[in-house]
C-alpha cells in the first residue's frame, strides 16, 4: 500500500516541503489503511495529512546536530547497494 518513510533530516539540501508533505501523506494512509479515503472521511484525512505535514516540518526545523549533513545521492547510492546485496540484481 504504502513505500517506506524515507529520513527526512540532516540533509543537503534540506527536505523539501513536498518531501514533508509525502512523508505525511505515506504516514496517514500507513496509520488508516486507506489509500485513497471515501467521500465520507476524505476531509479528515487530508485534515490530517496537513496537520502531520505542519508537525513533522516543525519537529525538523527545531532538530540540532553536529553531524555533517547527509548526501542525498550518496545515501541513495548505499541504499541501492543494499538493495542488490538483500535482493540480487535482476538482469534485464
Amino acid at each position: 500500500m504504502c513505500r517506506n518513510i524515507r529520513t527526512l533530516f540532516n540533509f543537503d539540501p534540506p527536505a523539501t516541503e513536498e518531501e514533508v508533505r509525502a512523508a505525511a501523506l505515506q504516514y496517514v494512509r500507513k496509520v488508516t489503511g486507506f489509500t485513497a479515503p471515501s467521500k465520507a472521511n476524505e476531509e479528515a484525512f487530508h485534515r490530517a495529512v496537513e496537520e502531520i505535514a505542519s508537525a513533522s516540518q516543525r519537529l525538523l526545523d527545531a532538530l540540532v546536530t553536529q553531524a555533517e549533513p547527509k548526501n542525498r545521492e550518496v545515501e541513495a547510492e548505499r541504499a541501492r547497494a543494499r538493495s542488490a546485496k538483500r535482493f540480487g540484481t535482476a538482469e534485464r
